[in-house]
């Protein structure tokens, strides 16, 4: 079994290799093929196998991946856990090259809600994907650029005075393009796709990027019990959901183990691979169908399903201690998180709540509970759009950390590794 360091090291790992959320269902699909899963297209006739391993990927960002168990699933239901491949930041404009004053520059836009100021000064490079029209075929190419080329530097001090008793802020259409280069005669972007992908720029058709840190993570504190890095918000909680899906605990429990991990959650899950669109649902539809449920079967197999559905949440951060409110505040290594909210931000209510605490003292671990404070807005996640499609009893979690939706996010060492054993508890 990995050790608490040893697992956040596969953490940084994961993520390392998974700079947009194409590379991460990418990274995600070599992992279940070591373990023996084989992908299904959507477009092709099911035919599930007793005791099968199986991943559907749409649209290259999301996928889901399950277990055909042997239990009754009219009877015993689903086993879920849910979670996003993206994150907030800046993505490239179709026609980004810009030109000022002998500076090459990328025009961007930002993409969620990301806290601009950290990508500021950072050594930034591109990656995403690229299609390309060969001979009549349409091809889709990842692509991750790891020399940093681009940057995004701050103005001094001396030509903003206030920057640090007012804050930065950054004029989101003429502030944020990333600087590129000096030279008049820089290739466009399209040529130097077409030179990192080893191809003719006019086979170049569209593209999706993101402007991605170049550092990769690592741990700190005195002691290693922190770690950081890009997309922790949400590639931590896809890691642990993962790490608990190929455990031999599940690999060999007799549930339907299914883990689903949507794109488009940070601008709002609205999308046909979004959460809040028809992929989770025509899954598990298809799932009982290649079994020969009735829809009488299917309908008490989600009545009698469960769902977790994990979202990073936000740790106590001493220096600001009036962000928070008082007596929920959570703490990096001290558990995961239960998150609650009146208004059903959070799906959380007290019989899902219930449910992973008693996971949660299954596994010996401890567990925190947190509520936002009263005159902050609450964000959201993915629990309750799904729970409301599908009419399914979730709950909301996830591990504390700092600097949420930061180009440079941390967390607890500790925490990752306990969730991951809860989340294989469900799994077992």
């Amino acid at each position: 079994m990995l050790t608490a360091q040893q697992h956040a090291q596969a953490l940084l790992q994961y993520i390392d290799a998974s700079p947009s959320p194409w590379h991460a269902v990418h990274t995600s699909k070599e992992i279940l093929d070591n373990k023996g899963f084989s992908e299904l297209l959507e477009g092709d006739t099911w035919a599930l196998q007793p005791n099968g391993r199986y991943y559907v990927k749409r649209d290259d960002s999301s996928i889901i991946a399950f277990t055909v168990g042997s239990n009754n699933l009219a009877q015993e239901g689903f086993r879920l856990i849910g979670a996003h491949t993206d994150s907030p930041g800046l993505r490239v404009k179709p026609k980004p090259d810009q030109q000022q004053s002998g500076i090459n520059r990328l025009a961007v836009e930002i993409y969620g809600s990301p806290l601009l100021a950290t990508f500021t000064d950072r050594d930034l490079s591109l990656a995403g994907r690229v299609h390309i029209n060969q001979n009549g075929t349409l091809l889709s190419k990842l692509v991750h650029f790891k020399k940093p080329f681009l940057r995004l530097p701050n103005l001094a001090i001396h030509m903003n005075p206030q920057v640090n008793t007012d804050g930065l802020k950054l004029n989101k259409q003429t502030e944020l393009p990333l600087l590129l280069s000096l030279d008049d005669e820089q290739p466009a972007l399209v040529e130097l796709l077409a030179t990192e992908l080893g191809i003719n720029s006019d086979t170049i058709s569209a593209w999706e990027l993101h402007a991605v840190d170049t550092q990769a993570g690592s741990l700190y504190g005195l002691n290693d019990e922190f770690y950081a890095n890009s997309q922790l918000d949400n590639l931590a909680s896809c890691h642990a959901g993962l790490s608990a899906l190929i455990s031999d605990a599940s690999l060999h429990s007799q549930q339907f183990n299914i883990c689903a991990f949507f794109d488009h959650e940070e601008i709002g899950s609205n999308s046909h691979k979004g959460a809040d669109g028809s992929f989770l649902p025509d899954v598990l539809e298809r799932i009982a169908g290649s079994l020969s449920l009735s829809t009488e079967d299917y309908k008490r197999a989600l009545s009698n399903s469960f769902m977790i559905s994990a979202d990073m949440a936000h740790a106590y951060q001493p220096n600001f201690p009036n962000a928070y409110e008082p007596e929920h505040k959570v703490f990096v290594n001290q558990g995961p998180v239960i998150k609650v909210n009146a208004n059903i931000r959070y799906a959380s209510n007290s019989a899902s709540q219930s449910r992973f605490i008693h996971l949660c003292e299954q596994a010996k671990v401890a567990y925190q509970q947190y509520s936002h404070r009263t005159d902050l807005g609450c964000g959201s996640t993915i629990g309750p759009m799904t729970s409301a499609q599908l009419g399914i009893q979730t709950v909301d979690v996830g591990c504390p950390m700092w600097a949420m939706h930061s180009i440079r996010e941390s967390a607890g060492v500790a925490d990752h590794h306990d969730i991951t054993h809860v989340f294989t508890q469900f799994f077992s």
